[in-house]
């Protein structure tokens, strides 16, 4: 029996890696490996095979050379640039856009034949639009012109017990009456009651406080008052914020003080004592406690334990909730959401806080936020600590994107040590769960500073400190990296490229893991 065998593509290995290979080279199978020069021949031979027997596809090579050198019609441009330079014209209706060439590809055949949202959600009034709805309202009508299912069972309906879509779903036969009606599973619904499976959303009106800059501060300007020489006064925005709350306090105080002196209750002109029920409705403020008179030391915080656990790092446009819940599943300890940039969450910009949104399987997770001030990472932090379920913060200080570091944020805060320790006894001060921080080895090339900002950043109260640069491509390396006495090993983006990742096997810390990569963390 012949076996095909595959050529060795020799390459340069310098040994630099833990595993003998390249730096940053992942180890890919030869069979996977080409060479630029055979890339190009391919394409200029017309698509055929190495062995030139046969083109990939029926056309021949005359088709393929002469379509693989011609633009797709559907690239060209509609207006013929040198006729546009003579006439003078200019289309002002023009698609814009890095794809302005290009026609919609979205298909609106489905529009025309979609279901009004009164009818969807079954709402008791009619529709506000009227005759003057183009969606259809005839439950009979729709369901003969609607697409065929695709599906037998509805999730939202198996998991929930109601589906949201109604007979619009795709899998509605799953969940649809003899009479055209959304069935409802009043079991699911009663195990749902109670549960939130997506924690951290933005809520209405905190977003217009935070737009309008009425949400009081009190902490971070205080911590604020104990940095700045000479007493800089905050944003008018923010002290009348804090005036308001401080009235309400007052108020609440007074009644509350009130009662305690042992008074009697008010009564009426009769003489009769006020009900139960009435001193009820009387507006208390509850336990009274010195939380806000006595910090918390960093001894009584809530403490994690980071040690020996699989962490998933906080990636960046592919570190979304759907990949953390699927990453939990195959066995991840230590979540974080993805970088947040902390002026954005102070103006309550939705795709921002779309970023913090917590699923009820993320039993530890942390949030990333990255800023370059003091004043502002401290009343994000402040704000982050009252009003979202955290069991961390994350300071991104080793994100190198330009438009970062050039603002003084990400790596650049490595360079400026100054703004950093304000920075991290700030939040400190103001959160009530531990404060971690990401770095990296160096901010320029052969000129590592980690080792001199470690123990600066264990004195300003930092709990776990991650370095970066860790080219983890095997689980040979990661042993390896183990043995340097950190205290564990962090999944970044070469995560996402096996799905077997993070199956456990029973021995110390035995992750059947594909690949690793750029993380190490020390635990302080």
């Amino acid at each position: 029996m012949e076996t095909e065998t595959t050529p060795n593509i020799p390459t340069e290995s310098h040994g630099h890696g833990m595993n003998g290979t390249d730096k940053g080279r992942a180890a890919i199978k030869t069979q996977f490996l080409t060479t630029k020069e055979k890339f190009h021949e391919l394409l200029d031979s017309g698509g055929k095979d190495p062995n030139g027997d046969k083109a990939i596809d029926d056309a021949g090579p005359k088709e393929m050379a002469e379509d693989s050198l011609e633009e797709p019609q559907e690239k060209k441009c509609k207006v013929d640039p040198d006729e546009q330079e003579r006439t003078g014209k200019q289309d002002s209706k023009r698609m814009r856009g890095q794809n302005k060439s290009r026609p919609h590809m979205k298909p609106t055949s489905y529009d025309n034949r979609r279901l009004c949202p009164s009818i969807i959600q079954e709402r008791e009034t009619k529709c506000v639009y009227g005759d003057k709805c183009k969606f259809f309202h005839d439950v009979a009508e729709y369901m003969a012109s609607k697409p065929a299912d695709v599906g037998e069972h509805c999730y939202l309906y198996d998991t929930f017990g109601k589906c949201r879509y109604g007979l619009s779903c795709r899998f509605a036969r799953a969940h649809t009456s003899a009479d055209l009606k959304n069935l409802v599973n009043e079991d699911c619904v009663k195990a749902m009651e109670g549960r939130t499976p997506v924690r951290n959303s933005l809520d209405k009106d905190l977003q217009w406080r935070l737009r309008k800059k009425v949400v009081p501060f009190t902490a971070s300007e205080a911590y604020m008052k104990t940095i700045f020489k000479g007493g800089h006064k905050a944003g008018e925005g923010w002290k009348k914020a804090a005036a308001v709350e401080n009235a309400d306090n007052c108020c609440s105080a007074a009644v509350h003080s009130q009662c305690s002196e042992g008074k009697k209750p008010q009564t009426d002109n009769q003489g009769t004592e006020v009900s139960q029920e009435n001193l009820a409705l009387v507006k208390t403020i509850g336990p009274l406690t010195d939380a806000d008179v006595i910090k918390l030391r960093q001894c009584e915080k809530k403490q994690v334990d980071f040690k020996d656990k699989l962490y998933l790092a906080p990636l960046t446009t592919c570190g979304n909730l759907p990949f953390r819940r699927i990453c939990k599943r195959f066995g991840a300890d230590i979540t974080c959401g993805e970088m947040a940039m902390c002026t954005n969450l102070l103006q309550g910009q939705s795709s921002e806080w779309a970023l913090l949104k917590r699923h009820e399987s993320e039993d530890l997770f942390g949030v990333q936020v990255e800023g370059c001030f003091p004043d502002t990472m401290t009343r994000c932090a402040e704000l982050l600590n009252n009003k979202i379920d955290v069991d961390f913060v994350d300071i991104n200080s080793g994100c190198p994107i330009d438009l970062v570091y050039k603002k003084g944020g990400g790596c650049g805060l490595m360079t400026r040590t100054n703004k950093f320790e304000q920075i991290i006894r700030g939040m400190n001060s103001v959160l009530d769960v531990p404060l971690t921080v990401k770095i990296r080895t160096g901010v320029q090339e052969k000129a590592n500073i980690a080792h001199k900002l470690i123990p600066e950043m264990k004195r300003w109260g930092v709990s776990m400190i991650t370095v970066r640069n860790g080219d983890i491509l095997s689980y040979d390396d990661a042993m390896k990296a183990r043995e340097t006495e950190v205290s564990g090993i962090m999944l970044a983006r070469m995560s996402g490229y096996r799905i077997a990742y993070f199956y456990p096997i029973l021995s110390d810390l035995q992750k059947c893991i594909g690949r690793l990569d750029e993380g190490l963390w020390v635990d302080l």
